[in-house]
């Protein structure tokens, strides 16, 4: 069975696309009876106020008719930003070099949070090096990664 994360990405995925966007990462959170579900857009000339209007409101229609989320939900859609989250592997391997925060589920090697730079994707692992030592963190352990931005 499907997961509620995939559920949702296969119903707003092909939305996103047809208003010429991609879509970068979703996250839902459901607290009680009320729900968050945050939807990243992204376009190579770069994400406008009028491409989340767009996005949030054929998402809506989506959502009401196929009404996936039980109860009241929140709908936020917003560009990446700067501090991008990260959420795949090919996402990863497009900003290798870059300074990144990750937090993990689970503790490796007594720590969950490693703040370095992104230094490569190996099979299923992503690589950073954290004070000159290099960590292979499997991408499922991921709980939440971005890139550091620079000013």
């Amino acid at each position: 069975m499907a997961s509620k994360h995939d559920q949702l990405r296969a119903l707003i995925e092909p939305v996103v696309e047809a208003l010429d966007c991609q879509l970068w990462g979703l996250e839902y959170f459901s607290q009680g009876k009320h729900s968050t579900l945050r939807i990243y857009i992204d376009r190579e000339e770069g994400v406008g106020l009028e491409d989340c209007e767009k996005v949030s409101r054929q998402v809506s229609a989506v959502l009401d008719v196929e009404d996936p989320i039980a109860g009241e939900y929140t709908l936020e859609v917003s560009s990446p930003g700067v501090d991008r989250p990260l959420y795949n592997l090919e996402q990863f391997a497009r900003y290798v070099g870059e300074q990144v925060n990750i937090r993990l589920r689970v503790p490796f090697e007594g720590r969950r949070k490693f703040s370095g730079r992104l230094n490569g994707v190996e099979n299923d692992d992503v690589l950073v090096v954290v004070d000159n030592e290099e960590y292979l963190l499997p991408i499922d352990s991921i709980d939440r990664a971005n890139i550091v931005p620079r000013f």
